[in-house]
């Protein structure tokens, strides 16, 4: 099982990013997917996770300002970051579980992608 992720980047607060993860090894229509995030000496924060059914949640955090959507058909999940602000600078990781009915516990994806990098200055 891969995950890539892709899409970081160096933006002005206020500005936008699009983050892609990509999987291949599963049958990724099984599974959900969820995006986390870690800032330097902290710990790894859920940001947003889509269901199999594509039911979407959201950190309190990421509410309003970010989307997360799927396309199974390409294997990827996508996430779509608008109003940024620099606390929201962050290493990125997508996650992959079997999971139906928890999504914002990191212990309840079996699969993690590389992380990429978030860097929103002020």
């Amino acid at each position: 099982v891969q995950l890539q992720a892709s899409g970081g980047g160096l933006v002005q607060a206020g500005g936008s990013l699009g983050l892609s993860c990509v999987a291949s090894g599963l049958s990724f229509s099984m599974y959900s997917v969820g995006w986390f995030r870690q800032a330097p000496g902290k710990e790894r924060e859920f940001v947003a996770a889509i269901s199999v059914r594509t039911s979407t949640y959201y950190a309190e955090s990421a509410k309003g300002r970010f989307t997360i959507s799927r396309d199974n058909a390409k294997d990827t999940v996508y996430l779509q970051m608008n109003v940024l602000k620099p606390e929201d600078t962050a290493v990125y990781l997508c996650a992959a579980g079997l999971t139906y009915n928890v999504y914002g516990v990191p212990a309840k994806y079996d699969s993690w992608g590389q992380g990429t990098l978030v860097t929103v200055s002020s």
